[in-house]
């Protein structure tokens, strides 16, 4: 049996264990330090990890001695300001701010910064010296966002030391649908609801065969777009991909638009599968008003009734022109009264003139084949010109028509299969437009239930009469 002796001092283990075991962890953070001399870069986290490690850095930074709690300061690059000074101006020391620029540099290139660079920076104030002590802060914590995927962030940990995080988010694909009311141009109005300018240029193309921007649209026509994009988890549209469909309700008439590719080459048609790509277009250049209609007038300038053989549009200078059809460059020249003309001949006789341009787009010459709706010229005031504006004229067969009242050829009508597989793209997208809260003209057939990621609900839209084409 162990006897107890007083004379001898108690063996106390824990204690020693404690001890050894707080050497054991002091030799290893020193032989850590000695094998690099800037922290590691963490794996890429999850926005969730990420978030939650932030949480971690104010409440460690709460806790510290000395300091007031973090407050978030955001912070954007000055033209010819370097990142260190970015830095600075959150209130930390240049030594302190050497060291988050170093530290950040293992994420990506701190030298090649641009002015606009953004990134928000938790900074603890030193106690008692006031807020606005230059050089005394800490910081605690800083995000910033390097793509449109991926963030990186700085946080300090219980020892001082700065350590390094990325994220990156999934990104998917999935097909929205935007719908409102018009409330000023139709370019701000679908920006609203996250239409891009590439988009909106498109619906604008689209709908001058059939609409006239400066009459036909006023405030609160209801208007519906479909249209493909990549988006992040959280929610932030990456890019803009493919218009599905388009719909304008203008003077309590309803006019649609569905794509469907042809011969690898997208096309826009009615519900019924009737090609909408009118012959010519009745607007060849984007948001402008008609100044002056076809027939007779008292002329401007010359202060005398003269027939008007063509129709203005008011526009800026430089605001692009669009040819109204396929077709040959005939004429690029200087015409007299007419100042920069171009001619453009189309099939069956048709032939569109443009007038008072500023300038044309680089080689374009006589014999240039062009498409419709690619830009030709831009808008100007050249020759006998009062201001800036678009004169636009119709010629059939060597007379000229007016360009709003002639009777141009219509588009073609889809039949057999491709009429088929039309039917089946339309279905997809009426499915997305009832999920969305909108009416169309045909259910779902058995089967066709379409494979689509996500369709957005943004607003009401009221269904109006259909418009016969």
């Amino acid at each position: 049996m162990l006897q107890f002796d007083p004379r001898r001092a108690p063996v106390r283990l824990v204690p020693r264990l404690l001890t050894g075991a707080a050497g054991v962890f002091a030799l290893q953070l020193a032989w850590q330090s000695s094998q690099a001399s800037t922290p590691p870069v963490e794996p890429l986290l999850r926005p969730m990890d990420f978030t939650a490690m932030e949480h971690r850095a104010f409440a460690a930074a709460e806790a510290r001695t000395g300091f007031t709690a973090p407050e978030t300061v955001p912070v954007q690059l000055r033209p010819g300001e370097s990142l260190q000074q970015a830095v600075q101006r959150t209130g930390v020391g240049s030594a302190e701010a050497k060291m988050v620029v170093n530290t950040l540099s293992q994420a990506f290139d701190v030298t090649d910064v641009k002015a606009g660079l953004a990134f928000e920076a938790a900074i603890a104030a030193p106690r008692g010296r006031g807020d606005n002590v230059r050089g005394g802060a800490q910081l605690v914590a800083l995000t910033m966002r390097t793509s449109p995927i991926s963030t990186i962030a700085l946080s300090r940990t219980f020892d001082g030391a700065l350590r390094l995080r990325e994220t990156e988010e999934e990104v998917r694909e999935e097909t929205t649908v935007a719908q409102g009311e018009m409330n000023g141009s139709l370019y701000t109005s679908a920006a609203r609801l996250g239409a891009d300018a590439r988009i909106t240029g498109e619906v604008v193309k689209l709908f001058a065969h059939k609409v006239d921007f400066s009459r036909d649209l006023k405030a609160g026509d209801p208007f519906r777009l479909v249209f493909d994009r990549t988006v992040t988890e959280s929610g932030r549209v990456i890019e803009t991909g493919d218009l599905l469909y388009a719909e304008i309700n203008a003077k309590g008439k309803r006019t649609v638009f569905y794509r469907f590719d042809r011969q690898g080459r997208p096309e826009w048609f009615d519900e019924f599968g009737k090609n909408v790509k009118g012959f010519l277009l009745r607007t060849p250049v984007d948001g402008a008003r008609v100044t002056s209609g076809f027939g007779m007038r008292r002329h401007p300038i010359l202060g005398y009734s003269k027939m008007h053989q063509g129709v203005d549009f008011g526009a800026g200078t430089g605001t692009p022109v669009y040819a109204a059809g396929d077709g040959v460059v005939i004429e690029a020249k200087r015409w007299g009264g007419y100042g920069n003309w171009l001619r453009i001949r189309h099939t069956g006789g048709w032939e569109t003139g443009y007038a008072h341009l500023s300038r044309y787009t680089p080689g374009l010459k006589p014999g240039a084949t062009v498409r419709q709706g690619q830009v030709v010229a831009y808008v100007g005031s050249t020759g006998a010109s009062t201001g800036p504006h678009l004169h636009y004229e119709t010629w059939f067969k060597g007379q000229r028509v007016s360009p709003t009242g002639a009777k141009v050829p219509q588009g073609t009508v889809l039949a057999g299969a491709e009429l088929a597989a039309f039917r089946v793209q339309k279905a997809r997208v009426d499915s997305l437009l009832r999920q969305a809260g909108g009416e169309t003209d045909e259910p779902l057939k058995p089967g066709e239930t379409p494979s689509v990621q996500q369709a957005e609900l943004r607003g009401a839209v009221t269904t109006q009469d259909e418009l016969s084409l």
